[in-house]
């Protein structure tokens, strides 16, 4: 019974992963393809997200037991913030560097803000964190295969903003409800979004169905599913299985979009995620010493 359960809580995490990846690939291809404009896209995908996860939360009951709209206004600005920057980023960049590059941002923002707030990383965390940003200076440096500063200026903003995001919800006691609540607060603005697509059709029936897709499936469901087996995970493993999103997203952009996979971006995404990956493991570690050695103490 043991291993179901297991095997069910792979697969799920598989899923999850498989879905945000997705955004990058969906949002690539409607854009590059010429299939939707940016404002439209994400007016759409935000809009389809809200719908998508008022009915999940309908559905489990989520919202008779809560008092309130879930999330924040803060949290609502941070993800529209990472919404049109993420999509406007992609018009420049292929669907692996730019997902390398917004998961870079998020952890140098998450590194950043713990720094900030007085954290004290050990050795193995800033040698980690030094890895990852000098491959990520030498994805960004100018040359023949480099990533084209606008959009990846946009990506770093869509990162730091989902950084944002994800501090403002830590804690929370009902992640999906909140994050509902925020795809709902953004509903008003992604639908002014909507209105000069509609008018000027400037979005082809692809485009939106891309744009549906992401806000449904890769968006609203994949939340419902990362939430759901998110507490079965701990916490190191559940950061872990994020480093597979920029790779299967680069895969996908190989598959989908026939993006060409330079030399210089799979040799910085194994900087950039190996440093990461460092990082990661030395928090687990200090972590792990510090809880040990407080229960040595008492």
């Amino acid at each position: 019974m043991a291993n179901v359960s297991a095997l069910k809580i792979a697969l799920l995490t598989t899923l999850a992963m498989l879905a945000f990846a997705a955004n990058s690939v969906l949002n690539r291809v409607a854009l590059a393809q010429g299939e939707a404009d940016a404002l439209t896209y994400t007016g759409v995908r935000l809009a389809s997200g809200a719908v998508m996860l008022a009915l999940i939360l309908a559905y489990r009951g989520a919202w008779l037991r809560a008092p309130r709209v879930g999330g924040s206004f803060a949290g609502a600005l941070a993800l529209f913030v990472y919404a049109i920057a993420f999509c406007y980023a992609y018009l420049e960049l292929s669907a692996g560097t730019g997902a390398l590059v917004l998961f870079a941002a998020v952890q140098i923002g998450m590194l950043g803000w713990a720094i900030f707030r007085g954290d004290r990383p050990g050795l193995l965390e800033w040698t980690g964190f030094g890895v990852a940003i000098v491959f990520l200076v030498l994805l960004l440096m100018p040359g023949l295969s480099a990533p084209d500063p606008l959009g990846a200026g946009l990506m770093v903003m869509a990162g730091l903003a989902w950084a944002a995001y994800t501090l403002i919800g830590r804690g929370s006691s009902a992640p999906l409800v909140d994050t509902g609540g925020n795809f709902i607060r953004c509903l008003p603005i992604a639908l002014l979004l909507i209105v000069p697509g509609v008018f000027w059709q400037t979005t082809s029936l692809a485009g939106w169905l891309y744009a549906i897709a992401s806000g449904t499936l890769a968006s609203g469901l994949g939340y419902a599913i990362w939430y759901s087996v998110l507490p079965r995970l701990e916490r190191s493993t559940a950061a872990y299985v994020q480093l597979t999103v920029p790779a299967i997203a680069a895969a996908g952009g190989v598959l989908f979009i026939a993006e060409p996979l330079t030399l210089r971006l799979v040799l910085c995404s194994a900087g950039i995620l190996g440093g990461v990956g460092l990082t990661l493991w030395g928090a687990d570690t200090r972590r792990r010493n510090a809880a040990e050695s407080g229960a040595a103490v008492r």
